[in-house]
């Protein structure tokens, strides 16, 4: 991997001896590394936080980031064993390591929502999700096999509509009749630069679409082991998380921008204000339980929704995508904003 896509931060900060979930290891801090999907964002910014605060030092770990990107695979090098962490980017692919086999789970799940939308010109008049129909759609590959087949089983969508999306906006500006996906935190922003008006936004979370996002994955057999390792570095991330939504998250972003020079603080900042504005880490059952909450009865909604739809094998034992053991337990509950 070259060095331009690895973020080496060495964490050696002062262990709370007083409180034990901060207790460091005896011969130091537990050396982990955590590979991202993407090169660096805000979408990344609550593990920046732990590590620019401090948090994760204080949980005994030294934690190397590794940022993703167009040539890089980290979900393969946590397979290999080369990185002991992964973001992962929704549960679609929790269930496919199951199907194939995959001995990864998800231990954590920071986004409640899939921050997919759709972007529609004001002129279109979309309110809602069934108003983009007849409209001409600009949809990835990527999202041909997933979102969209779930599109076709619960609101009736048609493929006749669709064109390729190449992550270029161009082709929707032109036509005001057409919709492009994108994600929340970051299209929206774009084309409000490029083309100086605000699209209307579609976000499939609250139709239905119920993937968890942005999960912590990590090796089954890892979890199982080393569970206390674990346990410590879902509490950090979660903590680093309520601090960059609520806290002064300007180091953090500026480790972010040191990872990924083309990230503004403009879009930095609006992407932390739409996370919070559509509710995409904390919202639902996080309000009781902490970030990172999972439920059994989430994945089962999501796992019938996904088998219906023919994006997932109905015969999976998809309970062995994600555990409960380390989530659900409140953590940074009071560094949430009381009003």
């Amino acid at each position: 991997m070259p060095p331009s896509h690895l973020l080496r931060v060495f964490l050696v900060g002062m262990a709370l001896a007083a409180d034990p979930a901060y207790a460091q290891a005896p011969g130091g801090p537990d050396k982990v590394s955590f590979g991202t999907n993407w090169v660096a964002q805000a979408e990344h910014g609550g593990f920046y936080q732990a590590v620019t605060d401090g948090t994760y030092a204080r949980y005994g770990l030294d934690v190397t980031i590794v940022p993703g990107g167009p040539n890089v695979n980290n979900r393969i090098q946590l397979i290999a064993g080369k990185i002991e962490f992964f973001m992962s980017a929704n549960t679609l692919q929790s269930f496919d390591a199951v199907a194939n086999n995959v001995p990864v789970v998800a231990v954590a799940a920071i986004f409640q929502k899939d921050p997919q939308v759709f972007l529609a010109h004001p002129q279109s008049k979309v309110t809602k999700i069934e108003d983009l129909k007849p409209l001409t759609l600009f949809v990835s590959k990527e999202g041909m096999p997933t979102y969209f087949q779930w599109l076709k089983s619960e609101y009736g969508f048609s493929e006749e509509n669709v064109k390729p999306y190449t992550f270029n906006a161009q082709p929707f500006l032109a036509d005001r009749n057409s919709a492009m996906q994108g994600y929340v935190t970051s299209e929206p922003f774009a084309v409000e630069k490029q083309a100086k008006f605000k699209p209307t936004v579609i976000l499939l979370a609250d139709y239905g679409f119920n993937a968890y996002s942005t999960l912590i994955e990590t090796r089954t057999a890892f979890a199982e082991k080393k569970a206390d390792l674990v346990q410590r570095f879902v509490d950090a991330s979660v903590t680093g998380w309520y601090n960059y939504l609520y806290g002064d998250n300007k180091a953090a972003n500026a480790l972010i921008k040191k990872a990924n020079p083309e990230m503004t603080d403009d879009l930095l900042a609006y992407s932390v204000e739409k996370m919070k504005q559509y509710g995409i880490v904390d919202s639902g059952d996080t309000l009781k339980d902490g970030i990172g909450a999972m439920s059994d009865a989430h994945m089962a909604e999501f796992f019938g929704k996904m088998v219906r739809a023919g994006v997932t094998r109905r015969d999976i034992d998809y309970r062995k995508a994600y555990t409960l053991r380390f989530v659900n337990k409140a953590v940074g509950l009071n560094l949430r904003p009381k009003n």
